[in-house]
């Protein structure tokens, strides 16, 4: 394999504590002919000291930018500086397993069709956990790594078509993404990856798990603790989400699954559940109010922008609106599971 035909993307944002670890997990990859491409988003701690100190050695290409431009627009860069006919993007804070390009590449070789390769992902701090095995969807928009927290027994280890990947860990094909696009760098953070899947699922991609191929994930390594930025940025994106990509008659009935799911949330508050119970238990209840009216105040804000995206996005779709809602239906997360689980 020759070096264009693999990139890596990583995304830095005072990473110092961890992303030594990242990096050493590239250079111990049994594929070493790839590029690696780091982005880092205006750090102020020691992360760029170390990477200059990488440069021109594992790390091929190095942007930095003055200010944190956000996930997805930091991302991008990365992808369109990469020559790879693959590209991989590895969280900086996940830690890859010697196997983990050479399993993701072999599962894509496989499967010309596809355009999206999901693999294991673990918790670093209980590497029998897991943290996700590709992601699911709920009716308006929200989504959860599957398996999320479950004690890794085997149950995920058989190599299958999922909705999508995270953008934690994941391999894209390059000819999707010059295809379907990038990341929208209107989310800044979070929910990217699942607008991004959406985009390929709808125009005719597909994607599949690779469960020998794993990292080890800090998770939420960069937020310390529950961030109020995710609980902001999740609460608006979902909205994006759906706008862009629901066929009309499941973009109508968004809006009510939205409302079942605050009562069930509003339940999970109560007995101290859930991320909403972590998240008072560390900010306050008041506080959470004040972020969810403004992620509506935000998600409506650039409701307009997001409809004329939404024209460009349904302007590519080759599913059709029954085989859209199966797809939906298939990789569908229960209430339970994403109101009463942190």
């Amino acid at each position: 394999m020759s070096l264009s035909s693999l990139s890596v993307v990583v995304v830095t944002w005072n990473s110092a504590g961890y992303i030594h670890r990242c990096i050493e997990s590239l250079e111990r990859q049994s594929i070493t002919n790839r590029e690696l491409i780091v982005v880092d988003n205006g750090s102020t701690d020691d992360t760029v000291d170390y990477l200059k100190k990488k440069r021109g050695g594992s790390i091929d290409r190095l942007i930095l930018n003055e200010r944190n431009i956000g996930f997805a627009g930091a991302n991008n860069q990365g992808l369109q500086q990469s020559q790879g006919e693959y590209i991989a993007l590895l969280n900086s804070d996940a830690i890859a397993e010697p196997q983990w390009l050479e399993e993701m590449l072999r599962v894509a070789n496989e499967h010309p069709g596809i355009g999206m390769v999901a693999c294991k992902i673990l918790t670093d701090q209980d590497p029998t956990l897991i943290d996700g095995t590709g992601m699911n969807i709920y009716p308006d928009g929200m989504s959860r790594a599957r398996g999320r927290l479950e004690k890794d027994e085997g149950q995920y280890d058989r190599q299958e078509e999922v909705l999508l990947p995270s953008g934690c860990a994941a391999l894209y094909r390059k000819s999707m993404l010059d295809r379907i696009g990038h990341f929208d760098d209107d989310f800044f953070a979070y929910c990217e990856d699942i607008d991004l899947g959406l985009r390929a699922r709808l125009a005719g991609w597909s994607c599949v798990y690779a469960p020998r191929a794993r990292v080890r994930h800090i998770y939420s390594g960069g937020d310390r603790g529950v961030s109020t930025m995710k609980a902001l940025n999740v609460e608006r994106n979902h909205v994006w989400v759906a706008v862009k990509n629901f066929p009309l008659r499941l973009l109508i009935a968004a809006p009510l699954y939205s409302g079942w799911r605050w009562l069930h949330q509003a339940g999970s508050l109560l007995k101290g559940t859930g991320m909403g119970g972590r998240f008072i238990s560390e900010h306050s209840s008041s506080r959470l109010l004040l972020i969810f009216i403004r992620a509506y105040v935000e998600a409506l804000g650039k409701l307009p922008v997001m409809l004329m995206k939404r024209r460009r996005v349904q302007g590519q779709r080759k599913l059709t609106y029954r085989e859209f809602r199966n797809l939906l239906d298939r990789f569908r997360i229960s209430i339970e599971e994403l109101t009463e689980r942190a």
